[in-house]
């Protein structure tokens, strides 16, 4: 529709196109084969094809209602729905049907590329060749009502412009960068080769649903961190979806947030539970139950309202989010709210074998956890049990000194209430509350009982003493007898 597929009404194996709009077919660009690229400088460090006239593209990027990619030369091209500049010297949206180069690196070489639905950003050398990302510089154009291109203002900016943030005299070195509909993420690291700070990850743009996790719904004008990241860690992909972002670690930890607990899911997509509200900061998500690092992840990519994780050195992968139509490959068509295994068949008996192998390790380390947790549940239960045995014995015991003392059985509501409300009991406080609050007819019978348990004993010892008096008196007469 908009010159996206960069085609504009071209045959379709031999049939022409009627309306122009779209094809539902896989169609080559023989325009761009026509074309010739910029002329690069000559010192340029990326080789250069046999055939200079037939290009080879090495990164092909899309977004919104354009495209890009860059050649083997270091040239970009765009077409599509493209941020220009119009007659007025302002900014429109051209539709360019066929791949168009951008002249203003013209001598320089683009290493990166990315767009959002009409903003692109791009890292270029400053000088004429590639050597290295130092020497890279991030250029911003497009769209910028939210503040998407990180320049400091709202104003659109119909040609590239450096974000001073990123220049050459930056301690910062970018070298990953992505864009959402309409925010900005990028991953650098220090210049100087002592730090050992780590990754850091800047965004910038429209926040309202949380996707710049900065802890708040603010846009921002100017590239800032992600503070609430983990410090002195290596992060190694970057990703944008619609409203939310997501990065992984080179130790296999993944933070996302934004819209829908930064799952990417629109409100309409949630259940309305524990999933329902944005989130404004990183939010960790877990592999599984049992293991929240994913075993050597290696990229992600979000889409509008899901994301996949690229790991187990590319043996796997792992989706989560709005699981219309199937996006998510795991064999079902609702939304998932954990990642879960996408289900992609091998390619070749070298590969499953590979996959088989990589698959048992994992399996295997899992099991072994589940085994571990099994005991650590079992060991407590038992340590519950026993606690059971005790409490049960211990009621018994208080049952049976209720009743010798009260002379009734024992009840809950017999509990005193300091004890029952903060876990102590002052028993001569205790003792005192039940004389005060007690009424004379439960006195005078504990009274008696009292008094019966004394009479009894009194009784019992004098018989005793007796016993003792006819014992001693038996075994002095047999003395006495034996000496006659």
């Amino acid at each position: 529709m908009d010159g996206q597929l960069g085609i504009n009404g071209e045959d379709f194996h031999g049939e022409k196109h009627s309306d122009g709009d779209y094809s539902i077919v896989p169609c080559l660009l023989k325009k761009f084969i026509d074309l010739h690229p910029p002329v690069s400088s000559s010192t340029s460090t990326i080789p250069k094809a046999e055939d200079e006239s037939s290009l080879k593209i090495t990164v092909v990027k899309a977004g919104g209602m354009m495209s890009l990619c860059i050649d083997n030369l270091g040239a970009l091209w765009m077409w599509g729905n493209c941020p220009g500049e119009n007659k007025e010297g302002g900014v429109s949206l051209v539709s360019n049907f066929t791949p168009t180069p951008i002249w203003d690196f013209h001598g320089h070489v683009v290493v990166q590329v990315a767009c959002g639905k009409e903003h692109v950003v791009a890292l270029v050398t400053a000088g004429e060749s590639f050597k290295g990302m130092d020497d890279v510089v991030c250029y911003t154009w497009g769209n910028n009502n939210h503040g998407q291109l990180g320049l400091g203002d709202k104003e659109n900016r119909p040609r590239p412009e450096v974000v001073k943030t990123f220049d050459l005299e930056s301690p910062w070195v970018i070298y990953e960068v992505t864009c959402g509909a309409f925010h900005t993420a990028l991953l650098t690291r220090t210049k100087s080769p002592s730090d050992t700070l780590g990754s850091t990850c800047w965004t910038f743009g429209l926040g309202d649903n949380g996707q710049l996790g900065h802890g708040t719904t603010q846009s921002k004008l100017l590239p800032e961190p992600v503070k609430e990241l983990p410090q002195n860690v290596h992060l190694v992909s970057v990703d944008c979806g619609l409203f939310h972002t997501c990065v992984v670690s080179f130790d296999g930890y993944v933070w996302s947030w934004g819209m829908e607990k930064g799952l990417g899911l629109c409100p309409d997509d949630s259940n309305g539970g524990i999933h329902s509200g944005d989130a404004l900061s990183p939010f960790l998500i877990s592999c599984n139950p049992y293991e929240s690092k994913f075993p050597k992840p290696i990229q992600v990519a979000c889409g509008a309202a899901h994301t996949v994780i690229v790991a187990q050195e590319g043996y796997k992968l792992w989706s989560w989010g709005r699981g219309r139509s199937g996006v998510l490959g795991n064999g079902k068509t609702i939304d998932s709210y954990t990642p879960t295994i996408v289900l992609w068949p091998p390619l070749m008996k070298d590969f499953e074998q590979k996959e088989l192998h990589s698959s048992d390790e994992y399996d295997k380390k899992e099991s072994e956890e589940v085994t571990e947790t099994n005991d650590k549940l079992s060991l407590a239960l038992n340590k519950v049990k026993l606690l059971q045995t005790k409490l049960s014995i211990m009621e018994r015991y208080a049952s049976m000194l209720h009743g010798s003392i009260f002379g009734e059985p024992f009840d809950e509501q017999n509990i005193p209430l300091s004890l029952q409300n903060s876990g102590a009991f002052d028993i001569s406080r205790e003792w005192k509350n039940i004389l005060e609050t007690s009424d004379y007819a439960k006195l005078s019978k504990l009274e008696m009982l009292y008094q019966n348990m004394l009479a009894t004993v009194k009784d019992k010892l004098m018989k005793r003493k007796i016993k003792e008096i006819i014992s001693e008196y038996i075994s002095s007469s047999n003395v006495k007898k034996e000496h006659i």
